[in-house]
């Protein structure tokens, strides 16, 4: 199970509040690899739970890490953009 780190929730931040085309050229292979493995299954964990009421606890997680519901949205959507499937 993936935790929300730290570096997890800088990470959910960046992405609700960033352009996606300066993201891509700056994202390095590590930086890459964490995106779609960590980041990836959070972000569709909590689309699931927000879209189709499946019980994930990440709204839960995200509220008590102060992601608001706006910023999982934009985070969901600049993912998207820099080629990550959440379904």
């Amino acid at each position: 199970m993936i935790d929300l780190s730290l570096e997890n929730i800088e990470f959910i931040k960046i992405l609700a509040n960033s352009d996606s085309s300066i993201l891509q050229k700056s994202m390095d292979t590590a930086t890459k690899d964490r995106f779609h493995s960590q980041i990836g299954i959070i972000l569709r964990e909590y689309y699931k739970e927000n879209t189709i009421g499946k019980p994930t606890g990440w709204i839960e997680k995200f509220e008590n890490a102060g992601i608001s519901e706006d910023d999982g949205k934009a985070a969901i959507a600049c993912a998207r953009r820099l080629g990550l499937e959440i379904y």
